[in-house]
């Protein structure tokens, strides 16, 4: 299943000698894999732009960490809500290393201008560090409440977990991001990396972050959520 896909692919992480964090590293006790440091939120684009915000709220994955910056999926949604005439300008809005808490941190700093949707694609760092699926569901709860109290359209992208936390894990944080779209009444999607987790071809060397032909796959996994919306807002 999907687990024993990110399974595969943290070995191979670890196999690659990936870049380390302050909670865990390639390097400790406890061999747990490592995540990727945070780095600087990206800058507002240079050139304005008065169409309304669809804004992604993300990690390196929606950040496009090793790829260039057209090949991120979210300039792939971009391109996408070009060729549909749908009339609305994407902020990436992702940050590498970032777990939901780092995400809501920023959160207001994201839905600066007119944004009208947001896609919350956060927690695959929080499982790389096998943080508490409670503090995931409150982060992304409250993420979600203040984007709608704001009239912010959400749609939410589900993560799995690795599995070396156990199975008792590894269903509690799947179980997080259902939960959450049926409460909220925002829609999901299953797995942001449906059909590229664990597909060597589809994957860089690191062996989690999509290749640009990945990343492909990664922008049809969230159109077909996203489009719906879209066209409701």
């Amino acid at each position: 299943m999907f687990a024993g896909a990110l399974a595969l692919s943290l070995l191979t992480v670890v196999g690659c000698g990936g870049s380390t964090s302050s909670t865990r590293s390639a390097s400790s006790a406890d061999g747990q894999p490592p995540v990727s440091a945070p780095v600087a939120a990206p800058e507002q684009p240079a050139r304005a732009d008065n169409r309304p915000r669809v804004v992604f709220l993300g990690d390196s994955i929606t950040a496009g960490l090793g790829l260039s910056p057209e090949q991120s999926y979210p300039t792939l949604i971009q391109q996408k809500i070009d060729a549909a005439s749908l009339g609305y300008h994407v902020v990436n809005a992702g940050v590498s290393g970032d777990t939901s808490a780092g995400g809501l941190s920023r959160l207001d700093w994201a839905l600066d201008g007119e944004v009208k949707v947001m896609v919350v694609a956060l927690g695959g760092n929080d499982g790389l560090r096998g943080l508490p699926p409670e503090e995931l569901q409150k982060n992304l709860a409250t993420i979600i409440e203040r984007a709608q109290a704001r009239t912010i359209a959400v749609v939410l992208a589900g993560m799995e977990a690795p599995p070396n936390f156990g199975q008792t894990y590894t269903v509690s944080f799947r179980r997080v991001y259902a939960d959450l779209a049926t409460q909220y009444g925002v829609p999901l999607i299953p797995f942001l990396l449906q059909g590229v987790a664990g597909i060597e071809g589809l994957n860089q060397r690191d062996g989690i972050h999509p290749t640009a032909e990945g990343a492909r796959t990664v922008a049809d996994n969230v159109w077909t959520v996203l489009r719906p919306t879209l066209k409701k807002s």
